[in-house]
């Protein structure tokens, strides 16, 4: 059998290049190499190799994270060259990597999300006025970060200036949210026409992390995770609901991973990832392995949904 010319995209330039190139580097080690003939491609060097080296590339697999990766710019790139990819295509996206539409999106589909108010850079704007209803704690989130680069969690007016304006920073759109207190879980979504949703993982930083943030993310040991989560039934198979309904709502593609928080009997979605970590031991695939998928048979599949016509 003839092998496959795989084109694997890592790196990049958002602040999460390490990530990408951490992910990509595991992948790389997992991929069969009797199926595929590897190209590695780091976007923020390799751009013009990959345009010329287009014609010869059977399909692209994106282990890029948040700008110029997640969001629908290198998947266009993709179209434009006529090379397959795995995941969701420009528009999903596009709209996935802002929390801002998301949440629009999901409250359209009647799914639950935290109250929250949308401040814009270069817009006039009373943080006091913006926070009322919220109350404090309340949580500050530029729109298109990923990895929770940016979130503030602030418990009081006085520090919510600064929390804001680091925000700002990053991105022209923030988010004011209400803290919803619980335990945090996510579920990944994994099909193209026909969708399953994996088992449930629960994510429990240690003592020393507010919520699941950057360094609870990829500090060793900063964090556990149980996959399947020790949840009650009704809260599972509502959750899974949810997955199926954001990554319909999102118009979303090949598999995505939703994360939410639950307390008592409520859900709340927080967002819905289109590129999820893809080391061993991310989420996405400790839920395929828990349904039965290795993580060299969880790329085989991934490949197999981009080259699906």
């Amino acid at each position: 059998m003839k092998k496959l010319e795989l084109a694997l995209l890592v790196g990049g330039k958002s602040n999460e290049r390490e990530i990408s190139l951490k992910s990509g580097a595991e992948v790389q080690k997992a991929l069969n190499p009797e199926r595929y003939q590897i190209q590695v491609y780091d976007l923020k060097t390799d751009l013009q190799r990959l345009v010329a080296e287009a014609p010869q590339i059977d399909v692209a697999l994106i282990i890029l994270h948040g700008r110029y990766g997640e969001d629908g710019t290198v998947q266009g790139l993709l179209e434009l060259l006529g090379i397959p990819y795995q995941g969701s295509k420009v528009l999903g996206s596009a709209i996935a990597i802002n929390k801002r539409l998301s949440k629009e999106l999901y409250r359209k589909e009647g799914l639950p999300v935290a109250r929250d108010r949308v401040i814009r850079r270069g817009e006039a704007f009373d943080l006091p006025a913006s926070a009322v209803g919220l109350g404090f704690p309340l949580v500050v989130k530029p729109c298109e970060e990923g990895s929770s680069i940016g979130i503030r969690i602030v418990k009081n007016e006085e520090d919510l200036p600064k929390a804001v304006q680091e925000a700002l920073a990053l991105d022209k759109e923030v988010l004011l949210e209400e803290y919803v207190q619980g335990r945090e879980i996510t579920v990944g979504v994994l099909g193209n026409s026909t969708l399953e949703a994996l088992p449930l993982v629960e994510i429990i930083p240690s003592k020393d992390y507010e919520f699941f943030d950057y360094e609870a993310k990829y500090k060793e040991k900063a964090s556990r995770e149980i996959c399947p989560a020790e949840v009650p039934e009704e809260i599972a198979r509502r959750a899974k609901e949810y997955a199926l309904r954001a990554h319909k709502a999102l118009q979303l593609r090949g598999y995505s991973r939703t994360d939410m928080i639950f307390r008592d009997n409520e859900i709340f979605l927080l967002e819905t990832n289109t590129i999820p970590g893809m080391t061993r031991t991310s989420l996405f695939p400790q839920a395929a392995q828990a349904a039965g998928l290795t993580f060299s048979a969880l790329l085989d599949r991934l490949i197999e949904l981009a080259l699906e016509k």
